[in-house]
C-alpha cells in the first residue's frame, strides 16, 4: 500500500494501535500454567471487541487468531495445548484488519526471567528491527533493510534467518513487495517511496539460517537452537519514518 491522503494514515494508525494492544495483553498474560490457546482464544476476544478480524485467518485460513510460537518454532507456531513454562522462548505475531486497512506486530520474550544468553538474542533481534526502521527514507534502496540487519546481527554474534522476511502491507496482509529479505542482497534494486507501507521484522537465530516445516503446514522451527523476531507495521516518508504498530 502507498498512503496517498491522511484519512489512510489515520486508518492504518487505528489498526495499529489495536495489534499493538493485542499483543501487549497477550504478552502480559503469557505466564507459566498458561495454554497457548487460552492466550489465541484473549487476542481473538480482544479483536473481536474491536470490530477486527484476524488478518492470517482472513488470508490464509489460518487456524489461530493470532501465531504463538515457543522455544524451536520459529514463526506461525499454531495455537494448541501447550503449557508455558518458565524460561519457555515466545513469539506472539498479531496481524488484522480492521475498518479495510492491515497492520502487523510482533515481539519475542522468555517466560519468567530470561537467561544471559536468550537477553543477549532478545536485544540483537530488537536492535536489528529498530536500527532498520531508523535508515529507512524515500528514495533509498530496499536492500538496506537486509544490509542493516545482517550487520547487526554479525556484530552481535547471531544469525539472520534466510527464509523469512518482511514484507508490504496495508490494504492486504501480505502485498508488493512481497518479500524483502532481513540478509543483504546486493542485486536486489528495488527502491523505498514516499508512503510505502511495509512491515520490518527480522529473525536472527543462535544456529541456524533456515527454518524447516514442522509438518503441520504451518510452523516454521529451527533445528538446532532458537529465534527471535520483532516486528513493525512502518509507513516510509521523505524524513523519519512512521512507525503504526
Amino acid at each position: 500500500m502507498t498512503i496517498e491522503h491522511a484519512s489512510e494514515l489515520e486508518g492504518l494508525r487505528h489498526a495499529g494501535a489495536l495489534v499493538a494492544s493485542v499483543l501487549d495483553t497477550m504478552r502480559d498474560a503469557a505466564c507459566a500454567g498458561v495454554r497457548t490457546r487460552e492466550l489465541d482464544a484473549l487476542g481473538a476476544e480482544l479483536l473481536r471487541k474491536a470490530g477486527a478480524r484476524s488478518a492470517p485467518q482472513l488470508t490464509y485460513g489460518f487456524p489461530g487468531a493470532t501465531c504463538i510460537s515457543v522455544n524451536a518454532i520459529a514463526a506461525h507456531g499454531i495455537p494448541d495445548g501447550t503449557v508455558l513454562r518458565d524460561g519457555n522462548l515466545v513469539n506472539i505475531d498479531v496481524s488484522a484488519e480492521l475498518e479495510g486497512y492491515f497492520a502487523d506486530t510482533g515481539a519475542s520474550f522468555v517466560v519468567g526471567r530470561a537467561s544471559a544468553s536468550q537477553q543477549r538474542l532478545l536485544d540483537a533481534a530488537r536492535e536489528a528491527r529498530d536500527t532498520a526502521i531508523a535508515q529507512l527514507r524515500a528514495g533509498g534502496r530496499l536492500n538496506g533493510i537486509g544490509k542493516t540487519v545482517e550487520s547487526v546481527a554479525a556484530r552481535r554474534g547471531f544469525r539472520v534467518i534466510r527464509n523469512l522476511g518482511s514484507h508490504g502491507v496495508g490494504r492486504a496482509l501480505h502485498e508488493e513487495p512481497e518479500h524483502i529479505p532481513g540478509h543483504y542482497v546486493p542485486r536486489d534494486n528495488r527502491m523505498l517511496h514516499e508512503g510505502m507501507v511495509i512491515t520490518v521484522e527480522p529473525f536472527l537465530a543462535t544456529h541456524c539460517n533456515q527454518v524447516e516445516d514442522v509438518g503441520d503446514g504451518w510452523s516454521l522451527f529451527c533445528r538446532k537452537g532458537y529465534a527471535a523476531q520483532f516486528e513493525h507495521t512502518v509507513v516510509v516518508t521523505a524524513g523519519e519514518p512512521i512507525v503504526v504498530t
